[in-house]
Order: structure tokens, then sequence, then C-alpha cells
């Protein structure tokens, strides 16, 4: 696509969207819709993000204005094969200090066993004294704690702490939404996701990664409150807590690592792949698009993508956005097909006890 002709579009489209958000109490939607797809080589990772990073627009333009730079992972759970691999939040950490920024990485993970998880039952809870050690121990058993040392940066349990609560303007599920101090803060929440397919979302990337930010002490850890309260509104796919949560925080970033991804029946009893790639971009919907494309899966198969839009959030298509590096047709390997189920059909016996 020509540039000078993507951007003049791309103005227009986006500009009037933005007006027609901010109007509607709705996500103020302004950023491009450049989509950088990069190979891994000779298991550069470093080299791969610091490539995905330049082409849209280096640290100069993506971090512009932003000091306090929050690297949001996927750590679902402390099993290493379902999870974003500490290698990426190196890279994109090393890249970020080194540009004079202030840098923390915040997770609230959904469970662990021996923890919410016992005997084959998951369960619910709010309480800090078992959601806090439950988090370090995600930490420490996927190489996180070591690696906030080393780099000498704060790792943040998100599920307890001091928090702040955000009104949000005509919410698909809430009217205000509750998150830990450091996420408020913030000024450029990255989305670093494991890309996967999902059973209840299809596919969970940058945008669903966000479900991670919900903290536990507030609305449970496993989520099945919060998707209990979606599920009465008819939340397709869990779309209304994740469209909600990219629309409160600071999502500014998504930097998908695609080094190994997972298909079938994610986010944790899939199957492993190995992909070797890198996706970025500052548009959370452009982003997801690309890299569910490269798992063979179009727009409309994607409930979130869908409701994103009739929030306002552009682009609305594949045609629409830009993509540097690889070209899609190279890279894309059609993932298997998770077995889709509603939240309804599961939540009678999945994170229903309390502990």
């Amino acid at each position: 696509m020509d540039h000078s002709t993507f951007n003049r579009r791309d103005f227009v489209k986006t500009s009037l969207a933005g007006a027609l958000a901010l109007a509607a109490g709705v996500y103020p939607f302004t950023n491009p819709a450049i989509v950088s797809v990069v190979k891994i080589k000779q298991r550069n990772i470093k080299k791969a993000v610091d490539t995905a990073i330049q082409l849209i627009g280096g640290t100069e333009q993506v971090l512009n204005g932003k000091q306090r730079i929050m690297l949001k992972p996927n750590l679902v759970s402390p099993d290493p094969a379902c999870t974003t691999k500490p290698e990426v939040i190196r890279a994109l950490a090393e890249i970020f200090k080194t540009a004079g920024k202030e840098v923390c990485i915040g997770e609230g993970s959904a469970a662990a066993e021996e923890f919410n998880f016992k005997n084959n039952i998951q369960y619910r809870t709010k309480k800090s004294e078992i959601l806090d050690p439950m988090q370090q121990h995600v930490f420490d058993q996927l190489g996180y704690t070591a690696l906030a040392k080393e780099l000498d940066i704060p790792l943040i349990n998100l599920h307890s702490g001091e928090m702040k609560e955000l009104k949000l303007g005509n919410g698909l599920l809430f009217d205000k939404i509750t998150f830990h101090k450091s996420v408020a803060e913030t000024d450029l929440l990255c989305s670093v996701p494991m890309m996967k397919t999902h059973v209840l979302a299809t596919v969970t990337l940058g945008m669903k990664n966000l479900i991670g930010v919900y903290p536990g002490s507030v609305y449970y850890s496993v989520r099945s409150f919060l998707h209990d309260r979606a599920a009465e509104k008819n939340s397709q796919g869990i779309a209304y807590e994740i469209v909600d949560m990219v629309r409160a925080s600071k999502m500014g970033l998504t930097v998908v690592d695609a080094s190994m991804a997972m298909e079938g029946d994610g986010p944790s009893e899939g199957e492993v792949v190995k992909m070797d790639l890198i996706i970025a971009g500052t548009n959370p919907l452009a982003t997801d698009i690309v890299a569910a494309n490269i798992m063979g899966f179009e727009p409309q198969e994607i409930p979130t993508f869908a409701w994103a839009m009739k929030t306002g959030m552009q682009p609305s298509d594949l045609d629409d956005i830009e993509v540097r590096g690889e070209p899609i047709a190279a890279v894309r390997r059609n993932f298997k097909r998770p077995n889709i189920v509603p939240w309804n059909s599961i939540n009678k016996f999945w994170g229903v006890e309390e502990l």
C-alpha cells in the first residue's frame, strides 16, 4: 500500500472515529493501523523484537511522550508451554530502558496448582493470602523474578495492593472498572501475549491478554465471577469484559510473542507449534487482526473484534492495515480450531466453589 495514500485515508478515518468515540464515551482510537511481522532468525529474539519496533516507528515514535511503561505478559499459569517467554519481555525492557524509560512488569495470573487449583478443582478466590503467594510462585517458576532482579525493574502483582477506580462511559459490561494503582499511573500499557487459540474467545492475543489486568482481589481469581456477570449480559466469546478493559487501560502497544504458539484447545490444553515470529503494533485491534489472520482466522470469526468495532475501534478489515516486514501469506499457518464452548456451558462446574 502506498504510504501517502494510507496516511491520508487513515487520518480522515481515525480522526472521525476518534471524535465520534469521544462523544459517545468509548475508546478514543487514533493509533495508525500499521503492524510489523518479523521472523526470528538464528534464535535471536532481541533482534527480532528490535526490528519489529523499528518497523512501526521506533521508540522515538512509539514511546513519544510516554515515560512509565508497563509490560503485561500472558502468564496464565506456571506452565512455560502456554506463557509469554521471558526473552521477549527482556528484549522489550532493555530497548525501553535504553530509550530512558521507566519499565515495570505486571501480571495477575489465573491459577496455579496447590493455590486455587486443588485435586483437579478450579476455585475462585478474592483472598490476598492465597493470591499473593500464588502470583509469586508463577513469577518464580517462569523466571520472571530472576529477570526483574537482573534488569532492576519492579515486578508487580496486579491481584492486590492499592487500587484505583476508573469511570467508563458506555461500557459493554461496566460503568466503572477497578485496577491496580500501577496500571492507572502508567503512561503506556504494552500487552505481550503468547500467540494462542482459546476455547472461550477463539484466540487470545493482545486484547484478550488484558483479562489479567482485572485484579483477583476485586473480581476473583480465574475471573469466573467476572465472566458470570458478562454472561448475564450475553457477552459473546467473553468479548464485553475484554473490550471494556482495553478501553479503560492505556494500552498503546502490542508485541505478540509468536516464537512458539498454541493451536487447538488453548489457552493451556492445546498443542505447541513453532512459528518464530514477532508481531507488533500500536493499534490493538489492527495488531490482533493481523496475528489472527496469520493463524488462519478472519476478523468476523472473533467476537472480541466485532464488539471492539461496535464501540468505535478501527480498523474493520485486514485491507485497512499496512503490514510491514514479512507478508502475511509468507508466514501464515492455519491453526487447529479450538472447540468453542460458551461460558454458560462450563460455569456450573469451573471456578464455582470459593476458597
